[in-house]
């Protein structure tokens, strides 16, 4: 499965355990990477097109063209992380991210892109498409890769790991744009995400070799129908992917349309929205921080509560005209957030069969593609009902949903 190692002082503090394998350290440091110039994107890539156009519908577009190609390409990217050396797709891919980033920021040091050029808001749509392409390629591969580096023992304690980084930069990333944003231009944002992809793709190159499963008796398509064949036949799988979507389809068009929240309701700029997406991390990293230490129980259970958690921060975010609660309410946000992602990706992978696991890993991240139809929606909602009732809406129906899981389907509740 992977490599155990380590010095014994930090095996010995479970919190950090994964940290004594060498290779899960030159991964983790090229996830850091891209995650901050992910974050940082959030921020900028919404905030600059909000600016450009004032249009929740058009937020919701930009969602739709960066989600799609995740729908249609992760299945892809399945079959290529069980058959390609992960580790070079993720050089590429990051790499390829590197060069879009420079891209929208030369357009805007050049003058091709800002408020007095009509239409320049199309170009960010354009980039969010092909960077939505190289995440569904990338992506399961990245996901794929924790199990081949640490032990199965350590699997929970790794992804945790990787969550609490992502979540240290949802703290720190988010409140840089926005500050640089203020300071600097976007275009200084995007000059300083282009450093950290390249960054990301260097120390990913420095691992070795990771385990690959050879499919070639197989072409691709045979691959992916063998793949939901699997997910199909296998229960738990199956139950632990239909939460995940339905959980994801309710809570994350909130992300996508913050900047209504920041621009329309609260009235707190860039600083603001920078300020806002980085709280959130306070109560991620706190989530994280606690999986990361837990024993290996109760995992089903975490996982509905965490959504429950997620719901109920939602709906008083949402109806909230006031900056000082709805920053309590989205620390409660990214509590419930963390404990979803982190639980469910870990109970995926803990039971799976090793030669699946790309595949499957591909399903899960194929549901993210798939929340762009609940952010599209939920963004034409914003333009005529309001954006407090379209995420407040789809909030109460998680709480429902969450409950209503937790008193009578047992199949997820009670997995370890």
């Amino acid at each position: 499965m992977g490599h155990g190692g380590g010095a014994i002082s930090l095996r010995n503090l479970r919190t950090f355990s994964s940290f004594s394998n060498p290779v899960f350290r030159l991964y983790y440091t090229g996830m850091l990477g891209q995650m901050a110039a992910m974050n940082m994107q959030l921020i900028a890539k919404g905030l600059l097109i909000y600016q450009l156009t004032g249009s929740g519908t058009i937020l919701g577009i930009m969602a739709l063209a960066n989600s799609l190609p995740m729908l249609v390409f992760s299945l892809f990217g399945g079959v290529i992380a069980d058959r390609v050396e992960k580790r070079k797709v993720l050089v590429l891919g990051q790499a390829a991210s590197g060069v879009v980033s420079l891209l929208i920021a030369l357009s805007l040091t050049l003058g091709y892109m800002g408020p007095n050029v009509p239409g320049s808001w199309i170009v960010l749509v354009f980039a969010a498409l092909f960077q939505g392409t190289i995440q569904g390629l990338m992506m399961p591969s990245r996901q794929a890769m924790i199990s081949d580096i640490v032990s199965e023992r350590d699997l929970m304690n790794a992804i945790a790991l990787n969550t609490f980084g992502m979540n240290i930069l949802r703290l720190v990333a988010p409140a840089l744009a926005g500050f640089f944003i203020a300071g600097f231009g976007f275009d200084a944002v995007y000059y300083a995400m282009t450093g950290m992809y390249f960054m990301a793709a260097f120390f990913v190159f420095l691992m070795p070799v990771t385990g690959t499963i050879s499919l070639r008796g197989q072409g691709a398509w045979a691959s992916m129908k063998d793949g939901f064949t699997y997910v199909r036949r296998e229960n738990t799988v199956f139950a632990v992917l239909a939460l995940t979507l339905i959980m994801v389809l309710l809570s994350m068009p909130y992300l996508t349309l913050l900047p209504a929240f920041t621009e329309g309701i609260l009235n707190v700029g860039s600083q603001g929205l920078g300020i806002m997406v980085s709280v959130s991390g306070i109560g991620a990293m706190a989530g994280s921080v606690v999986l990361a230490s837990l024993p290996n129980k109760r995992r089903g259970l975490l996982l509905m509560l965490s959504g429950l958690v997620l719901g109920l921060a939602l709906v008083g975010f949402s109806f909230s005209n006031s900056w000082h609660l709805s920053l309590v309410m989205i620390v409660f946000v990214g509590l419930g957030q963390t404990g979803r992602m982190t639980l469910s990706n870990t109970l995926l992978q803990y039971y799976v069969s090793d030669e699946y696991r790309g595949r499957v890993m591909s399903i899960y991240m194929m549901e993210f593609g798939l929340t762009s139809l609940s952010v599209f929606i939920a963004g034409v909602l914003s333009d005529t009902i309001g954006v407090q009732w379209a995420v407040g809406g789809l909030a109460l129906g998680l709480v429902a949903l969450c409950a209503l899981m937790l008193v009578f389907v047992p199949t997820v509740r009670n997995l370890d």
